[in-house]
């Protein structure tokens, strides 16, 4: 009996595996494609950009669907993030990434950001209050607004606004896949389907590479 339940095991996760690639996403309807197609930073891999903003609330909670899934992606996918920048408030918030960027504090003040803004409800929105949050990372307050206004942060934060531009994306959260496919929650309708489309985009990608 024990050796029929395994392999009744074996052929339903067998079977599921295949069912799932099988799946066809349509474009116009759970993707859409980027016209032109936009470079991407690293041509030997795949590249899955998310768009997102610190203040988006659906942004926030798409992080812990998604970062199981970006640690255990494949060597042969690059994943990114990219801050938009729709307004004033935005830019704040996508100014304080970069800085956070250059000054080595990312990873470990991201998604603390999100959680202090959302979770425990903070109002971090201004340069002095941002300033305030990044000294928990061991950041000088001065430090932190000179990176902030510094001539690079400028530069990342205009090429920003146009890529988010090039790729069409009218809102947040987003995914851009090797720059040619854009995928929107309106369009995935949910955050394990968001990732099943990233999924079936990158298979078909890879099959051309």
């Amino acid at each position: 009996m024990n050796k029929l339940l395994v392999l009744l095991s074996i052929f339903f996760i067998s079977a599921g595996s295949s069912f799932a690639a099988d799946v066809e996403f349509k474009e116009g309807v759970d993707y859409q494609l980027i016209k032109p197609a936009q470079p991407t930073d690293d041509s030997s891999r795949l590249e899955v950009l998310e768009i997102f903003w610190y203040g988006c609330p659906h942004c926030y909670h798409f992080e812990p669907t998604l970062d199981p899934w970006v640690a255990s992606l494949p060597a042969d996918v690059n994943f990114a993030r990219l801050p938009a920048v729709f307004n004033e408030q935005w830019e704040r918030h996508a100014r304080a990434y970069f800085a956070a960027d250059i000054l080595g504090v990312l990873d470990e003040s991201h998604g603390a950001l999100f959680h202090a803004m959302h979770a425990e409800k903070a109002v971090i929105n201004t340069v002095n209050q941002l300033a305030n949050f990044y000294t928990k990372y061991g950041i000088d307050e001065a430090l932190f607004k000179k990176t902030y206004h510094s001539f690079i942060v400028n530069t990342k934060v205009a090429r920003a606004k146009d890529m988010v531009d090039r790729y069409g994306v009218t809102g947040v959260p987003a995914i851009v896949v090797e720059g040619k496919y854009l995928i929107t929650g309106s369009m995935a309708k949910s955050y394990q389907n968001m990732l099943k489309i990233m999924d079936y985009l990158l298979a078909k990608e890879r099959k051309t590479k």
